[in-house]
């Protein structure tokens, strides 16, 4: 073998174990440091995802209050009756032991942004090389009149998952035979927006059963909602004459809640309900605020590509805080959007390659017993937004198979994601 022979395969050897080797950067103070607050459909996938795929060259730190997640989406399956509570909790003790993932059970109440520090109430301080914000929504003060948390026993949001969720199908359980179960609806934007129209078939479905006399009303600031006609003629054909949806236009303006006596105000005129689920506006979890990363409507505009802030390279964003573009801001969304920012976040740290961004997803909703609609969309980066390339929705006039299929796909998609959260 010749010398330059040698010299190429040495020289071809040396290239083969840098394509192999991550290269770590910030190595002055070990290896880099990803800091991951919320342990939702956003949070606990990105953990996931930076934790398996570096393979151990990544500090991963999750940051969540709660030891249980009890996910937002499917909780109207449990008002309806076709979930139990506990089939919606999961816990993260698979994150910390298959993949190493530092879970600390904290609320973050504070980010340096110049020191690139996380603070928690707990009195800690963690540093950071990339920090991942997936906080969920957070409710804007003031914007149902006469209701701030304070009133959410009696008038309960139940828009996080969990107790709120509980408390909710209690009410609606001890409702008075023929009474009214009356809803505020959210103005856009929202989480998840079929959730309140899925919510208000639930219902139904329960009552129809249970108390076949009483009605439902909705409040709704809103001209139109997500798949307005597949569940306005799904009402109509499971449950005749319970449903009234009124929008503000037809209306007049809601001018008040009043938990204490449980009437609201509205165009003038007071209705008395004996449930009423004030589902208020909202924005960005409170702690995209805190760092100053949120624009004047309450959102944190992010980098389509890659999920970072456009207020700090070194922040992503993930799910209902962000600003993106044209994704609704569902738990689907927040896990596709994981996936593309633990990507980008791997090849910043470690040198890793970056894969084009392309973001999914899919919201479905049942009206009634085996009756599942759904829609869908694939999107990309562009330099502006995450964009919509092409989409699908349910029929009016599906077949019961069609229906039957599609809830059992969603049964499925629930399955697969908890998965893909929680390892």
């Amino acid at each position: 073998m010749s010398l330059s022979r040698r010299s190429i395969l040495k020289g071809a050897a040396t290239t083969a174990a840098l394509s192999v080797a991550p290269m770590i950067m910030g190595a002055s103070h070990g290896k880099p440091k990803v800091v991951v607050v919320g342990g939702g459909a956003g949070g606990a996938t990105v953990a996931r995802y930076l934790a398996k795929d570096s393979k151990g060259a990544l500090d991963v730190t999750l940051i969540e209050p709660t030891r249980t997640y009890f996910s937002c989406f499917f909780s109207n399956l449990y008002l309806g009756g076709f979930r139990t509570l506990e089939s919606l909790g999961h816990t993260y003790g698979k994150l910390a032991s298959e993949y190493g993932i530092n879970v600390v059970h904290d609320w973050a109440v504070g980010v340096d942004r110049d020191k690139k520090t996380v603070s928690l109430a707990g009195g800690a301080s963690l540093p950071y090389d990339r920090l991942v914000l997936s906080p969920g929504i957070d409710f804007v003060d003031g914007s149902v009149p006469g209701w701030d948390l304070s009133h959410q026993n009696r008038m309960p949001h139940a828009y996080k998952g969990g107790s709120q969720t509980e408390l909710l199908k209690a009410q609606v359980e001890a409702m008075r035979p023929g009474g009214v179960f009356a809803m505020v609806a959210p103005p856009n934007p929202y989480r998840c927006p079929p959730g309140p129209y899925e919510r208000v078939s639930m219902v139904a479905h329960m009552l129809k059963e249970n108390n076949p006399k009483a009605k439902i009303l909705i409040f709704d600031p809103k001209k139109k909602f997500s798949k307005q006609g597949l569940f306005q003629a799904g009402w109509e054909n499971s449950y005749p004459g319970m449903i009234d949806w009124l929008d503000s236009e037809f209306t007049g303006a809601l001018e008040e809640v009043r938990p204490h006596s449980m009437e609201l105000v509205v165009g003038g005129e007071v209705t008395k309900a004996d449930v009423v689920n004030v589902i208020p506006a909202m924005k960005a979890g409170r702690i995209a605020e805190l760092a100053a990363i949120t624009n004047d409507k309450g959102w944190a505009p992010v980098v389509p590509a890659t999920l970072q802030s456009r207020e700090d390279e070194n922040i992503h964003v993930l799910g209902d805080s962000a600003h993106q573009g044209d994704m609704p801001k569902s738990g689907f969304s927040a896990n596709s959007q994981a996936k593309v920012a633990a990507n980008a976040i791997r090849g910043a740290l470690t040198g890793s390659k970056v894969f084009p961004a392309k973001f999914a997803n899919t919201c479905w909703s049942l009206i009634g017993t085996n009756n599942g609609v759904k829609v869908g969309a694939a999107y990309e980066a562009t330099a502006e937004k995450i964009a919509k390339t092409s989409g699908f929705i349910s029929q009016n006039g599906e077949d019961a198979a069609l229906r039957k299929q599609t809830y059992e796909e969603s049964i499925g998609w629930y399955a697969g994601i908890s998965k893909d959260m929680f390892g």
